[in-house]
C-alpha cells in the first residue's frame, strides 16, 4: 500500500476528483485551502528589499502573491493502483506553466477501518 499526497492548483480540484473517480480511485481526503510555492527563483536580496519596502525590489516581485492557494489530496491506494493514480493526477493537472503542483508517494504500513477493525488493502 502507498499513500499518495498530491498538491494541486485549487481550481483543478473538481476536475481531478472526477477523473480519479472515473479511473476507479474513489476514496480520498482533501485538505481545504492551503498555501505554498515551489522552488521559485526568489533572490534573497530582492526579498529583503521588499521586506523593507524598497520600490525597486517591490517592482521586481511584481503583483503575484508569494504563496499560492492550493489543495492537498491524500489518497491511500494498493500498490497496483499507484501508477494509475499518478497518471490520472498528472493528466488533469499538467499545464505548460510553472505551479502545477507536486505528487509524493510514501509507503503505507497498514490501514484500519475504524467501524469494523478490518485491516490491509481490503479497506481501500
Amino acid at each position: 500500500m502507498k499513500m499518495i499526497m498530491a498538491i494541486i492548483r485549487i481550481d483543478k480540484m473538481n476536475e481531478t476528483k472526477k477523473a480519479l473517480t472515473e479511473a476507479g480511485i474513489t476514496s480520498m481526503t482533501a485538505t481545504g485551502k492551503v498555501f505554498g510555492r515551489g522552488k521559485g527563483l526568489w533572490d534573497a536580496k530582492v526579498m529583503e528589499g521588499a521586506k523593507n519596502d524598497q520600490p525597486e525590489a517591490l517592482a521586481l516581485l511584481g503583483n503575484e502573491p508569494r504563496l499560492r492557494p492550493q489543495r492537498v489530496l491524500n489518497i491511500a491506494v494498493s500498490d497496483e493502483n499507484v501508477q494509475l493514480t499518478i497518471d490520472t493526477i498528472m493528466e488533469v493537472n499538467q499545464t505548460p506553466a510553472a505551479g502545477d503542483g507536486k505528487i509524493f508517494v510514501m509507503p503505507l504500513g497498514d490501514a484500519i477501518r475504524v467501524r469494523t477493525g478490518e485491516t490491509g488493502t481490503t479497506i481501500l
